[in-house]
């Protein structure tokens, strides 16, 4: 198993094959305590992975913009954001008091995604439907979920970060199993984000109950020194996984206090 996805990247993909990647990025802000969204980008472009969830990935206050402005992501060239039509609630509160403060300062107001969840696809991924999942929990959370199109073939991606309590972290996965279960088309899906389960055989992960295997990813938490296996990517039985794990570099360990978890698929 490669310890990077720079290292993964090197070997030949086959016309099925993707890899997939989730990041809580934590809005930015490094284990220096500095908020530097191009250390975001750099990190992403050692991943290279064709499609990225970002957890984190909305500012926490004022319009909750995204933490890496969207001109940055179009200079840097390797992705584009999957756009779900969606604003977050909070992002209504004071826009009229902010509006001519924003302008002025020129400050980009746009969130990246959805209660800080958003999706990331390289050019070549085509986009077929998106929606925004509303979760049951007490604070604002949600999961966004992109239908996709790699090689002809389709491809469902969740991206998701779930409660710190465990009795609403089973609820939302819940709610997420029950959402890909309603939707029309049929395909392999993908299931990845933060997961807040430390435990690999219970809690929330228990009730995927088969439908799902885990990806051996290992440990992702914290970034410094990572014990726990926060950040998860599960994936659809029509799926096989090729290779995974955790993205070490040390870029990766200032840039967040998750490092990325990434794996290697074939599509069925």
């Amino acid at each position: 198993m490669a310890d990077t996805l720079t290292e993964a990247g090197s070997r030949p993909l086959t016309p099925r094959s993707i890899t997939v990647a989730s990041y809580n990025m934590r809005k930015a802000i490094g284990t220096d305590r500095r908020r530097d969204p191009l250390r975001v980008l750099d990190v992403l472009r050692e991943v290279n992975a064709d499609v990225v969830a970002l957890q984190e990935a909305d500012k926490r206050f004022g319009g909750r913009g995204s933490a890496v402005p969207h001109e940055l992501i179009d200079d840097h060239g390797l992705y584009r954001p999957v756009a779900l039509g969606v604003r977050n609630r909070r992002m209504l509160d004071g826009m009229a008091l902010r509006r001519r403060v924003d302008e002025l300062l020129k400050v980009d107001t746009r969130s990246l995604g959805w209660h800080g969840n958003a999706i990331l696809v390289k050019p070549h991924v085509g986009i077929l439907d998106v929606a925004a999942l509303e979760l049951p929990t007490l604070e604002p959370r949600g999961a966004v979920m992109a239908e996709l199109l790699i090689n002809d073939r389709p491809l469902r991606v969740i991206g998701l970060h779930l409660d710190l309590s465990g009795l609403w972290r089973r609820r939302q996965m819940k709610a997420i199993v029950e959402a890909v279960g309603k939707r029309s088309q049929q395909m392999p899906t993908v299931l990845m984000g933060d997961t807040n389960e430390w435990r690999s055989a219970a809690g929330c992960l228990k009730d995927l109950d088969g439908a799902f295997r885990i990806a051996p990813t290992g440990p992702s938490f914290h970034a410094r020194r990572p014990v726990a296996p926060l950040d998860r990517i599960m994936v659809g039985k029509e799926l096989r996984i090729e290779a995974a794990g955790v993205h070490h570099s040390e870029a990766a360990r200032r840039a967040s206090d998750h490092l990325p978890v990434w794996a290697r698929l074939v599509l069925g």
